[in-house]
Parts: C-alpha cells; structure tokens; sequence
C-alpha cells in the first residue's frame, strides 16, 4: 500500500466516524423540543457544508497523481481539521 493510499483511507475512516456523530445528532434533533430542534438543524446544516467541502478535498486528492498528491495534503488537512472541530464542538454542545 502507497503513503498516498494509507492516508486516503485514514481520511475515509475519520470521514465515516463523523458521519456516524452527524447521524447521531440528527437523531437526537428529532427528540428535541422545538427551540433546541433549530439550534440542532443550524448546527447539522454546517456541518454538512464542511463534510462536503472535506469530501471535495478527498477527491481531489484521490484524482491527483502519485507526485501531486502531497501539494493537496495541507489543504486536505485543513479541512479535515476544520471539520473535526466543528462536530467535536457540537457534539459538546449537545451532550
């Protein structure tokens, strides 16, 4: 297995485990009363638009070749970090 592969599924890995929170979030969205029932869909909504961005970033980065790969790392893992935050921070938030 090449570096580039490694960490594309490492990517993938970390991706499935925060959709499992958002998953989880939702649900508890769905039991919330109606003021808690807006702050959770703002939150859910956001994290979705970074778990998009972050997937746009996998791709590229699954598309780039075995060279290329390392210039998209840093913008890969700023999303990565950006998203891991935000659903870190909501998951707080909700508990």
């Amino acid at each position: 297995m090449s570096k580039k592969q490694a960490y594309e599924e490492k990517l993938k890995a970390q991706l499935d485990e925060w959709n499992a929170k958002i998953d989880v979030l939702k649900a508890k969205a769905e039991k919330a009363g109606a003021k808690t029932k807006v702050d959770y869909y703002e939150t859910i909504e956001e994290l979705q638009k970074k778990r998009t961005k972050a997937k746009d970033k996998l791709q590229e980065l699954r598309a780039a070749g075995d060279d290329a790969w390392e210039d998209l790392k840093t913008g890969v893992d700023q999303a990565w970090s950006s998203l891991g935050d935000a659903v870190n921070s909501a998951v707080s938030r909700f508990k």
